[in-house]
């Protein structure tokens, strides 16, 4: 392969644009987690296959695959959502957002963010509690809730772990979200 073919086959790899590697410290972390983390799920593929054989082939199902299947992609759906915002890929109503001239949409990206941390609030309130209650027993011994099956893996707790943690890294995106807009308001630009 000659370089100028290499080179290119690395900048096919790169973002087309800005959106793909976020805007904050943040955003820019995630998106390099994200894109390792992404990898999962060619592994997710790979263990349902191979339960697959041992089911349909060799009937000996196993006892841990579709658990940690289950765990495995629901983590990472719960983790797209941060990249999704990191990446400016999340879902918003561009109908009036596109219509508005540049210094409302400015206003807007404010009230986006302000609307963000509002949810963000109830959803740090119900995580924290779903959380607490997933890895304390109701006497406050610490246990981590488990699956109920024969395997009884601990992966409800750490599911419910994550999605908290996925909130408190969602808050701390929209906080930095709203500074870097409201410094775009008071510049009257996008720089």
């Amino acid at each position: 392969m000659s370089d100028h073919a290499a080179k290119q086959d690395q900048t096919d790899l790169l973002p087309e644009d800005n959106e793909d590697i976020g805007s904050t410290w943040l955003d820019r972390a995630i998106v390099w987690l994200g894109k390792k983390l992404s990898l999962v799920f060619a592994l997710i593929v790979l263990v349902s296959a191979y339960e697959i054989v041992r089911r349909y082939v060799f009937d000996s199902p196993t006892l841990w695959v579709h658990e940690t299947v289950t765990f495995a992609g629901a983590t990472l759906f719960v983790l797209g959502g941060i990249y999704a915002f990191a990446t400016n890929r999340h879902v918003r109503v561009v109908l009036l957002y596109d219509a508005a001239p540049p210094k409302v949409r400015r206003w807007l990206d404010v009230l986006h963010q302000l609307l963000g941390l509002a949810f963000c609030s109830m959803l740090l309130y119900g995580s924290w509690f779903m959380a607490k209650d997933a890895v304390r027993a109701p006497w406050g011994a610490w246990r981590l809730e488990t699956s109920g099956s024969a395997w009884n893996p601990p992966f409800p707790a750490l599911l419910k772990v994550i999605i908290l943690v996925a909130v408190i890294t969602l808050t701390l995106q929209f906080i930095l979200h709203l500074i870097r807009d409201l410094r775009r308001v008071a510049r009257g630009g996008d720089a």
